[in-house]
């Protein structure tokens, strides 16, 4: 994990912007970092914050090698087939850092068989000097952030996050721009005038949810059993989590006692002990005193064996971080903020009392797998299968967000197995009916998957989903009770939907609570709502719902009882 930034074509105050806008995502890589100036390029600044991960002693970017001395090459991302591809092709490495392959694949091949090779995570930008190209590519779910600003007149900017191209903008003033996330599973190549403006040629998607992946799989297809889904969803997962323990920093897990995060932490645990990691896996829970997770991370700590912590907060902890909070998430979005505060300061004490950098979490497996309460109300298997490619294709906005920004905010960074390219494949691939909640339990599927391995506990394995929000929260107060008494004290002002409506016509706030996350955003983000959120997360299929939360869904609360 780390920051990228760069600014092309911008005709004045190019240091003032660059030393005002680079240092925002300093955060994201605190180990080091680097700006250049290319003299043959004018108005080209590029940065990069660097966190150590892989290849300690080298790695720094912005990566020149001597092999291509007129290009440069600055990358978030881990890039899990980096050795798979120097031996397919014969690349002659000069570093052990694993993004070196993109420019490999550049040289070789051309940017969309590039990105299409890619195994992995990533966020990139390869200015090639000698043909005055600039090339922008991001991983298929978009885990790895990356924002752009275009202007009218070509000046192009990009970062991971949008608090690091604000000032760009302010810079543009009279000029037409437009900032925003660039989309996942798409690429971009530029070409650079000689007043060192950029002119978009072209602009490609090359990956949808369900897409068989184009690269060679750690995992043959033809080792995949015809028709034994449960065998292959195992063997399928358990690559996911192994490829991901790539890393020269200590690795960890994040554990609710929920389905996913638990499944992922044993299979961490399995995989860590194969490869005999010099050290125990940490994992970590959260909540208030009383929180239902706590007991049930425990538990699963205690049974895969795990240097376990935990991490009890209060009403006042989620008061002081909730405006930083929405500053890092950079949206408005009511149900990422809630999901946001537990993971904001798990993270925070990780950063403060443990040396674990990369940690692993079950994000991703609502989506792929239908893991959400309100998938019962589909109406049928076509339907319940279309939403969950809408997640996924909508993932990097909400929960992909969320995770990204909590943990990097903090210097940490996240992995996520559940979105690894092959088992999304395979899993969308399944017989739709198959996917869907059965006997009134979700993810039925993948529960029975690895029922009777003894991977968990059994009634983790079969515990009904509970919202992160309420999870880690008293029972004796909600999360969302808490958020709304804090707000009713910094708002004390009625609530009036038609002025509300007036100020701000895109996602409207409809309560209180939604519009101190708004007003909070925009203080940030001024009119910036409608290019980074294009709607609320809301359940599908419940009438009279209204708020995000699954509390209100009958499902949830008939379970609660």
């Amino acid at each position: 994990m780390c920051g990228i930034w760069a600014i092309f074509g911008l005709d004045s105050n190019l240091h003032t912007v660059c030393g005002n806008s680079f240092t925002k995502i300093s955060h994201r890589g605190p180990d080091a970092w680097r700006v250049e100036y290319d003299r043959q390029i004018k108005r080209c600044c590029v940065g990069f914050h660097r966190l150590t991960i892989v290849d300690c002693t080298y790695g720094m970017q912005p990566m020149k090698l001597h092999q291509y001395p007129h290009s440069m090459l600055i990358c978030n991302g881990e890039l899990y087939n980096c050795k798979e591809l120097a031996k397919e092709h014969s690349f002659n490495y000069e570093t052990f850092s694993d993004v070196e392959c993109i420019f490999h694949l550049y040289k070789k091949f051309g940017i969309e068989k590039c990105v299409k090779s890619l195994d992995g995570v990533f966020a990139f930008c390869i200015v090639d000097v000698s043909k005055r190209k600039v090339l922008l590519g991001r991983d298929p779910y978009g885990v790895r952030p990356l924002f752009r600003i275009l202007s009218a007149d070509g000046v192009l900017g990009i970062c991971s996050e949008a608090k690091g191209l604000t000032g760009v903008g302010d810079e543009l003033n009279g000029h037409s721009k437009i900032l925003k996330p660039f989309p996942p599973g798409s690429y971009e190549e530029y070409d650079i005038l000689e007043n060192g403006t950029v002119k978009l040629v072209r602009s490609e998607t090359y990956f949808l949810p369900g897409v068989k992946p184009s690269f060679k799989t750690f995992v043959p297809w033809e080792d995949l059993l015809p028709n034994k889904h449960q065998e292959n969803i195992v063997k399928l997962l358990t690559m996911a989590v192994k490829k991901r323990l790539m890393a020269d920093r200590r690795l960890g897990c994040l554990l609710s006692g929920g389905l996913d995060s638990s499944l992922v932490a044993a299979l961490l645990v399995q995989e860590a002990k194969k490869v005999n990691l010099p050290y125990k896996i940490q994992s970590f829970a959260i909540g208030m005193e009383g929180s239902p997770d706590l007991p049930k991370a425990r538990e699963v700590a205690n049974f895969i064996g795990t240097e376990h912590h935990e991490v009890i907060f209060t009403e006042e902890d989620i008061a002081s971080v909730l405006d930083d909070v929405i500053y890092t998430l950079e949206t408005p979005d009511i149900t990422t903020i809630r999901a946001s505060i537990g993971m904001y300061l798990i993270a925070k004490y990780v950063l403060d009392n443990t040396d674990t950098t990369v940690l692993f979490s079950g994000e991703g497996s609502d989506e792929v797998a239908q893991g959400y309460i309100y998938f019962k109300d589909a109406p049928d298997a076509k339907a319940a299968h279309e939403d969950s490619v809408r997640l996924l294709r909508e993932i990097y906005l909400f929960d992909g967000l969320r995770a990204d920004r909590t943990m990097a905010a903090q210097s940490l960074e996240l992995r996520v197995p559940f979105l690894d390219l092959q088992f999304t494949n395979y899993y969308l691939n399944i017989d739709p009916e198959l996917r869907r909640p059965k006997d009134g339990i979700e993810k039925y599927l993948l529960r029975s998957a690895f029922d009777k391995l003894n991977l968990l506990p059994h009634d983790i394995l079969w515990r009904p989903k509970e919202a992160f929000s309420d999870g880690i929260a008293s029972t004796k107060k909600s999360l969302f009770t808490i958020l709304q008494e804090i707000i009713d004290k910094r708002m004390p002002e009625p609530f009036v939907q038609d002025i509300v409506s007036q100020n701000y016509p895109h996602c409207t706030p409809k309560t209180k609570e939604a519009l101190y996350y708004r007003t909070t955003f925009e203080k940030n983000y001024p009119k910036m709502a409608e290019n980074f959120l294009p709607y609320f997360w809301m359940p599908r299929w419940i009438e009279g719902v209204t708020d995000p939360s699954a509390r209100f869904i009958k499902h949830y609360a008939a379970a609660e009882k």
